[in-house]
């Protein structure tokens, strides 16, 4: 089954359905510029980081495409300063966006990933809970995708007609988890953070960890387990985004069964004050999610 009769089967919102259409068809043009646009660019995204030439060609291939939707009224992208209004759509979406996460391993031909969430009234910078939608697009050994519209986690990939083809239908996060991965570097964990990574490899949880925060949730899909970029000394407020990556992520984690936290509570119930605004990240099943809570909110607990 291909993917628009998947939307139409799942009776997806209309103009949320033209809208993951649209992002997926344009990823066949970031998928084609890994070969031609894969150099680093003397400019800096609205965070301070270094920006990739794929960056930028991403960025400008995926608002052009919400522009033409005619149903998207405002974008917020990791590489844009505001949020872009629309303002001559006549639908009333919201789109968060992350065109290329990951690109610092382009260099190394690692996987990447495109991050999207969608708000059917409009506001991206509403508390997660009120997201209507999420995908993410992963190009690795094969393109890939996941969405969801709140009727479960689904997978596609591309296939040689270039159509995103169903692979796995309402995927479920493993309740027995065989992995983690966790950024920062370890001398700047903090005492909650080290402990429950302790108790993780004490139970037999494996350390696979790439630095693509999208390819290492995926592994998490498949295999159970925990992806975390927690809060550290030096980075107290966490590294990842909330509006561009965290928010959408969880989504697609609890539609898989799972969950998400930022060490206390669910991130979904933070509203963001900013575009830029970071947030500890914890993502997986709702067995390693209630543990980290467990070890965060009591840094002494034993792991006895």
């Amino acid at each position: 089954m291909y993917l628009r009769e998947h939307l139409r089967r799942e009776n997806v919102d209309r103009d949320m359905a033209r809208i993951i259409m649209v992002l997926a068809e344009k990823s066949r043009l970031v998928q084609r510029a890994f070969l031609t646009h894969s150099g680093v660019l003397q400019s800096r995204n609205i965070h301070g980081e270094t920006q990739m030439e794929l960056d930028k060609y991403a960025d400008y291939v995926f608002l052009k495409a919400m522009e033409k939707t005619n149903v998207v009224r405002t974008v917020a992208s990791e590489e844009q300063d505001e949020i872009v209004e629309i303002m001559k759509a006549r639908g009333s979406y919201g789109v968060t966006l992350d065109p290329l996460d990951g690109s610092s391993l382009i260099k190394t031909n690692l996987a990447v990933g495109t991050i999207a969430g969608f708000f059917n009234e409009g506001n991206v910078m509403e508390k997660g809970a009120k997201m209507d939608g999420a995908m993410y697009i992963l190009y690795g050994p094969l393109t890939s995708m996941v969405y969801t519209a709140k009727n479960g986690a689904h997978e596609f990939v591309l296939n040689g007609r270039g159509k995103f083809e169903l692979r796995s239908e309402h995927i479920v996060i493993p309740e027995q988890g065989t992995i983690y991965g966790s950024g920062a570097l370890r001398s700047e964990w903090r005492e909650g953070h080290k402990k429950f990574i302790q108790e993780l490899e004490k139970q037999g949880y494996k350390l696979r960890f790439s630095g693509g925060f999208v390819p290492d949730f995926a592994q998490v899909l498949y295999y159970g387990g925990v992806f975390c970029y927690p809060a550290s000394k030096t980075k107290p407020g966490g590294k990842l985004r909330l509006v561009f990556e965290a928010n959408a992520m969880e989504l697609i984690a609890k539609q898989a069964g799972g969950a998400g936290s930022n060490g206390k509570h669910s991130m979904h119930e933070v509203k963001p004050e900013h575009l830029s605004q970071r947030t500890p990240l914890y993502l997986g099943g709702k067995k390693e999610i209630a543990f980290a809570e467990k070890y965060l909110n009591n840094p002494k607990q034993s792991t006895a």
